[in-house]
């Protein structure tokens, strides 16, 4: 597939990496925009494609009273409202079959969890949507595993999927990237690295994961250096208070410096 299969996409011709990022969670309108406006200002300067990333709820959490949305009509509507305010393509994550149509009415792209992508009837109910999916590698799989996860998208007739390393457990509380499942993975779909959640530090006994923030951008700078399509990373203007994955997310003041070093590399990395 093509970038320029997505709506709004724009600097699709630039030869840069593409951008997934944004909140780990819509935590409210006010927030959501203000992160938007901020990347969007960002990536057009350095002439990035950018897709705004925010979930509408997390299933997915150690505790009961971990925070999981805002609600779920609600949120999708500020997702379609940041769309349609910067005329920017937005990216949300499933976890139900029941959830891609719904999603699907609001969102550009539909992600599927990393825990989740063996689940066939979530990732063929994503793919009938007709929407670009985005598989998160489960932390339990192998590269070359992926391969099935994208035949089940295409055999459902959607020929646009996505593959994202977010990193192997390495131990029971720790991430690590095997960078060489990039070129593997890049034979199957174009593949993004998320930077931010590869950086986690799960199973914490307090129930809250824990993040190596100060690490961002040496996996970025490899990820870049391996030739990814694209880049994931969880961001706000207030990680310490964020609801959800705080702990591995980079600060937005800090964004547009890595970025920044990030273009340089590409640039360099192509004229080899």
């Amino acid at each position: 597939m093509s970038l320029t299969d997505i709506k709004n996409i724009k600097h699709t011709n630039s030869n840069n990496f593409f951008l997934l990022a944004g909140p780990c969670a819509i935590e409210g309108e006010d927030m959501a925009m203000r992160i938007a406006e901020k990347v969007i200002s960002i990536t057009d300067k350095l002439e990035i494609p950018y897709i705004f990333k925010g979930s509408f709820k997390k299933a997915n959490r150690s505790r009961i009273d971990s925070f999981t949305g805002i609600g779920d009509e609600k949120a999708l509507k500020i997702l379609r409202k940041v769309s349609e305010t910067f005329k920017v393509p937005t990216v949300t994550d499933i976890h139900e079959a029941s959830d891609a149509e719904k999603a699907a009415e609001y969102v550009d792209v539909l992600q599927i969890p990393a825990f989740l992508v063996r689940q066939t009837d979530l990732v063929v109910a994503a793919a009938k949507t007709g929407k670009v999916i985005n598989l998160k590698k489960g932390q339990f799989m192998s590269p070359e595993s992926m391969q099935h996860a994208v035949q089940k998208v295409h055999d459902a007739g959607n020929n646009k999927a996505w593959i994202t390393d977010r990193g192997t457990m390495f131990g029971y509380q720790d991430m690590i990237v095997d960078f060489r499942g990039i070129p593997t993975m890049r034979k199957f779909a174009p593949t993004i690295l998320d930077v931010t959640h590869s950086l986690q530090q799960p199973n914490q006994s307090s129930g809250v994961t824990g993040g190596r923030p100060d690490m961002i951008e040496t996996i970025a700078r490899a990820g870049v250096v391996n030739n990814v399509d694209g880049l994931f990373i969880e961001t706000h203007f207030n990680p310490a208070k964020a609801k959800s994955d705080g702990a591995n997310m980079l600060h937005l003041d800090y964004l547009e410096s890595l970025l920044t070093n990030l273009v340089a590399i590409r640039k360099t990395i192509t004229a080899l």
